[in-house]
Parts: C-alpha cells; sequence; structure tokens
C-alpha cells in the first residue's frame, strides 16, 4: 500500500492526553492513584447552565447553526469581549468552533503556508508546535528560564524574526508555567510584531484565573493596529467548568473570520447547537460561579507552593494564573526513584506514577526538560494527598 501523509505521520500524541488516558485507565482498574496531570477543573458547570441545556432540549433546539455558530451565542462572545476588556468586536467578527483547542487548528490553517515561521515560546502548550507542524508550518522555538520567570522579552522576539515569519504566539495567562505577561511587557512584544507585520494568536483562555489582584490585560486592548493583526483564542472550557460541552471562539478582524468559516463549513461545520445555547446562558448569564472558583484556585496555589518548596531537592515559582506548577526536579536528575534511574522528566513521571501512584506531565512536550506539570484544578483533599505521595517517593 501507497505512504500515509507524511505531516500526519510526524505528529506526536498529546502527552496531556496520554498520561490522563493512562491515569484514569489505573483508575478504572481499581488502583488508588492522584491526578495531578490534564487541565481539566474539578468543579461541577454551574447550574444554570445546565439548565439551559435542558431547556434547549426540551425547546427542539437541536438543528443546525450556521458553520462560525448560532448569531446568539456569537453576540454573547462580543458582549463577554466588551464586559471584560472593554474591546469591542462585532458578532461577525467572532467564530465559533469545537473548543478553544480546534480554534487554534482553524487560525493557523487560515494564516499559515507551507514553510512559513511561526514564533512560540518555550515552554509552552504542547499542541501548538504539534499544530503548526500540522498545517506545514515551522515552529521556531524561543526558549526561557525559570529566572526569567518563563518570559521573552521583546529582543529575544526580534531576534528570531526572519523574512519567513508569519505568525507570535503567545499564551497569556500561560500553560504550563501559569506567568502572566502585564501591560508593558505586551506593548513591547507587540509594538515589535507590528514593525514586522507579524499576526498574533493570543491564547487568552485562562484570563478569569489571575491571582494576588493581578490585572489581566489582553493583547487587543493596546490599539486598533494590534487588534487588527491578532486573532484571540477563548472559550467556556475553564473558566465555566465546561471542559466537555466543547465550546471555544476566536476573535479576529472581519477579513479572517470570513475565511475561518468557510474552512469550519467544509471540515467540522458547528459544534453542537445544545453546547452552544449553554454556552450563551455561561457568557451572559451570573459570574458568581468564576469568582468563586478563582478564590478557591488560589487558594490552591498557596498551598501547593509553600508545601512544595519545603520539599528538599524539589522547587516551584508561584504562578500568576491558570491552574498549573511548573515542578523543578533538576535536583532529582541522576538519582534512583521507584527503582528506576532518573536522567529526565519523563523518567521521573513515570517512575513516580508506577511507584508513588501520583499522575503528573512530563515537560518534556512542553519544550523544556528537569520539569513536570502538576495542576491544582483538583479537589484540596486530593492535593494534600498527592503531595504526601511526592515527598515520600523523593524521600
Amino acid at each position: 500500500m501507497k505512504e500515509i501523509s507524511k505531516i500526519a505521520a510526524n505528529i506526536q500524541a498529546s502527552t496531556t492526553l496520554t498520561v490522563d488516558a493512562l491515569f484514569k485507565q489505573m483508575k478504572a482498574d481499581g488502583i488508588d492513584v492522584i491526578g495531578f496531570g490534564a487541565g481539566e477543573p474539578d468543579f461541577d458547570t454551574p447550574e444554570n447552565i445546565k439548565e439551559a441545556a435542558y431547556k434547549a432540549i426540551k425547546t427542539g433546539q437541536t438543528k443546525y447553526t450556521p458553520a462560525s455558530g448560532m448569531p446568539e451565542l456569537r453576540r454573547a462572545v462580543a458582549f463577554r469581549l466588551l464586559e471584560d476588556f472593554g474591546t469591542g468586536y462585532e458578532p461577525e467578527q467572532i467564530v465559533v468552533a469545537s473548543g478553544a483547542k480546534h480554534n487554534v487548528y482553524v487560525t493557523l490553517q487560515t494564516l499559515v503556508n507551507i514553510g512559513d515561521e511561526v514564533i512560540l515560546p518555550a515552554p509552552y502548550w504542547v499542541t501548538y508546535e504539534e499544530t503548526i507542524k500540522m498545517v506545514g508550518g515551522i515552529p521556531v522555538i524561543i526558549p526561557t528560564t525559570e529566572a526569567d520567570s518563563f518570559k521573552i522579552t521583546e529582543k529575544q522576539l526580534e531576534a528570531a524574526i526572519t523574512d519567513k515569519t508569519k505568525l507570535f504566539i503567545i499564551n497569556n495567562p500561560s500553560n504550563p508555567t501559569g506567568m502572566l505577561y502585564n501591560e508593558r511587557e505586551l506593548r513591547a512584544l507587540a509594538d515589535v510584531c507590528a514593525r514586522h507585520d507579524l499576526y498574533i494568536m493570543s491564547d487568552e483562555i485562562y484570563y478569569n484565573l489571575v491571582y494576588d489582584g493581578k490585572k489581566f490585560t489582553s493583547i487587543a486592548e493596546l490599539g486598533e493596529d494590534i487588534k487588527e493583526r491578532t486573532v484571540i483564542i477563548n472559550g467556556v472550557s475553564k473558566t465555566y467548568a465546561m471542559t466537555g460541552w466543547r465550546i471555544g471562539y476566536s476573535a479576529s478582524n472581519l477579513k479572517l473570520a470570513k475565511v475561518m468559516g468557510n474552512y469550519l463549513s467544509h471540515s467540522t461545520s458547528s459544534p453542537s447547537t445544545i453546547s452552544q445555547l449553554a454556552a450563551v446562558e455561561a457568557l451572559r448569564g451570573p459570574q458568581e460561579s468564576v469568582k468563586s472558583m478563582r478564590v478557591e484556585f488560589e487558594k490552591r496555589r498557596d498551598y501547593i507552593c509553600e508545601r512544595i518548596n519545603a520539599m528538599e531537592g524539589l522547587s516551584c515559582r508561584k504562578p500568576d494564573g491558570a491552574f498549573y506548577i511548573m515542578l523543578n526536579i533538576e535536583k532529582q536528575i541522576g538519582r534512583v526513584l521507584g527503582g528506576k534511574q532518573i536522567t529526565n522528566s519523563d523518567e521521573f513521571s513515570l517512575a513516580l506514577l508506577e511507584s508513588g501512584k501520583v499522575a503528573t506531565v512530563s515537560c518534556t512536550g512542553f519544550g523544556c526538560d528537569n520539569f513536570v506539570r502538576l495542576t491544582y484544578a483538583s479537589s484540596m483533599e486530593s492535593i494534600i494527598k498527592g503531595l504526601d505521595r511526592i515527598e515520600e517517593f523523593i524521600n
């Protein structure tokens, strides 16, 4: 038989979903394992949102919608962006897809030609690099360090640009680091992009999860030129505990939005109508649950950072947002743990899962080694139990 697509064959499985699948299989097998792997809030979807879905089913709102999403939802997204950022978009500039990950893919398909370079700061969400390759683009990785709070500077961005550069990707707050770019830092990066006529894809899926009273700034707020060249990626999964509902959205200039809609019309078409109506309620309805989840996440973050930094041979920086911890395991490299010689973070994560019964995500898939990612999107009871096991494991 003839060979399959070279592009498809070179795509790597998602490390986060692989770990989560293994964790869930172990749980199904009756093994007492603690999950610090997948980035999925442990909270239930708020009742008013579920009621909106029930109502949609009962009233027969179960038909196809336009490929870019139903008008009510696109208006609700525009409302929420204006309410939260003061950034005005017309509903026609909003494109709804089957999760923010889908919006990332459609954005890259819309912007990137084969051979175009896409600048990606590391550590990065594993899907970015693979999706760039899926559309025939070339990832240009800019490494960062823990000492620099895992953030790039305008000088680093400038140095990475060539005549083939098309797009700069920023995730703010970040998965996996939890770092947050402030307005001054964003403006410096945006100015570089404007000078070199680059597009910006700004993934802001965690914008509601920012702690210590810090202010989130959307890069699209920084002026009309920046807004015109920026595609905002967002969705309802993290903010409203709606991961399984699969509703994401993008906001961009009208030309890009139309092309994205055309792309969707010939690929997946629209997401579930029921999920879209639930998302309308999420975006327009009461926002108290958002605040209460953020308060709880901040408590968990404070606890997990204090515990980790008290453990000999482990450390972490306190993240500004999202719900992840970058666990620094550099001092564990070279040790024998769980009967295994630890030479990298992959081996640390595997040994911790097999011997310590704790699931984490190795950060090699995020573009850096000597770190593993922990999520605190888990109950405090599980966090305490999991940290006890990690401490026992390294001792």
